[in-house]
């Protein structure tokens, strides 16, 4: 009994392990709480997108509600647009497919990948010094901190949403399926 569960043990820990060593090690500070949260939510999403089969791509839950492939791309092109306001450009070509333009799953895992990417690098360039900042977001001002901000929880906003669009099409989300 015990090598019974000894085995799946040493398995959870090893998969727990592997999880919580992150590909870079995150800076201290704000900055550091803000990547791991984006990398939270942004892990997820790129975890749903991979879970989402092709053929649920293009479903909505209604009439004018944006569908699968645009919730996605709409947070890969929201990740590079956002960014502008605390001075960051984005690379060259990210933004020219609009939101409905894009319906192929393998494209939209890639666009919100890069994008996500895009995001991890702006805010590891960044000070805490830079954070501080002026800048001007959706004409009012504000702070490049509240800009990274506003990155997070618009990440987290669209991960809720991709959960409950995976769950009504019967897809479980990969990171709760070890708690069933």
């Amino acid at each position: 009994m015990k090598r019974l569960l000894t085995l799946p043990l040493i398995l959870l820990l090893a998969v727990g392990a592997a999880r919580s060593v992150p590909a870079q090690a995150a800076p201290a500070g704000l900055r550091g709480d803000m990547i791991a949260q984006f990398d939270d939510a942004a892990t997820k999403l790129v975890q749903l997108a991979e879970a989402i089969p092709q053929d649920k791509y293009t479903w909505r839950p209604g009439t004018g509600v944006r569908s699968v492939s645009e919730v996605l791309m709409h947070v890969a092109g929201g990740n590079y647009f956002i960014l502008t306001f605390a001075g960051v450009k984005a690379p060259a070509g990210a933004t020219d497919a609009g939101e409905g333009s894009v319906t192929d799953r393998a494209q939209v895992i890639a666009r919100l990948k890069q994008s996500c990417d895009h995001v991890r690098a702006a805010l590891r360039a960044a000070s805490e010094a830079d954070l501080d900042k002026p800048a001007t977001m959706f004409g009012r001002a504000t702070t490049v901190r509240n800009v990274y901000l506003t990155i997070v929880t618009h990440a987290h906003e669209h991960l809720g949403q991709m959960i409950a669009y995976a769950r009504t099409n019967g897809v479980v989300p990969p990171w709760s399926m070890a708690t069933r």
